[in-house]
């Protein structure tokens, strides 16, 4: 039997956190090495393991595989949450680049220079509001599904979940607007290996805070 994945990141959100999302909501139990140093991270780079020089890495069926969204088509994949044919299927990279897209903005607000942060702030919401959650809401409402695909907990749904609780984290009644997607939420939170992976103590990582971005900026050097 193949060992656990092996996780290889900073002991923090960034990259990696949709990584555990998605093995966490598909019942897979994973390990972590922290890179908690400037050395650990030359470390895994000197080795040859970075196939190009960057975290997040992961090991996995033999293969250690870098570059998020090719970590996260391979698991989606491989655990059946990644539609039934190709038309499913680009439907839910449609979504989930959608979702990546907005998380990607929360991610980097922690890092940007105090003075641009209220700015940058006021923007994620605005683009949660009026560019992103109306498309999931309006699917929802299009097909009277459960779900965003096919009727079935697919990547897209796990994404979303994710992104609407970073988006709370912003404000926490941005989804005032949406009451399907406030269902939405209430319902995939209770599915019980995503509501073990929001429980306290699980492999969750916290929002970013300033002693984390410091970390951060010294083992990567920015």
């Amino acid at each position: 039997m193949a060992g656990k994945p092996k996780l290889h990141y900073t002991k923090g959100r960034g990259k990696m956190e949709s990584i555990r999302w998605l093995l966490a909501a598909a019942g897979v139990e994973f390990e972590e090495e922290f890179i908690e140093t400037k050395e650990d991270l030359e470390k895994l780079r000197n080795d040859g393991v970075l196939m190009f020089q960057q975290v997040p890495m992961v090991e996995i069926d033999g293969m250690k595989m870098v570059q998020t969204r090719a970590i996260l088509s391979y698991i989606a994949a491989k655990y059946n949450l990644y539609g039934k044919d190709l038309k499913e299927r680009a439907w839910i990279d449609m979504y989930v680049e959608g979702t990546t897209d907005l998380m990607g903005m929360i991610m980097y607000l922690p890092f940007q220079p105090a003075d641009t942060k209220e700015k940058n702030l006021a923007l994620i919401i605005e683009r949660a509001t009026t560019r992103y959650f109306p498309v999931y809401e309006k699917a929802l409402k299009d097909h009277g599904h459960d779900y965003l695909v096919g009727n079935k907990l697919s990547w897209a749904d796990i994404h979303l979940l994710e992104a609407i609780l970073m988006a709370e984290e912003c404000k926490p009644d941005i989804l005032s607007a949406f009451p399907l997607l406030q269902a939405f939420k209430g319902r995939t939170s209770n599915i019980p290996t995503i509501k073990k992976f929001l429980q306290p103590g699980s492999q969750r990582k916290p929002p970013t805070d300033e002693k984390f971005v410091a970390i951060v900026k010294k083992i990567f050097n920015i």
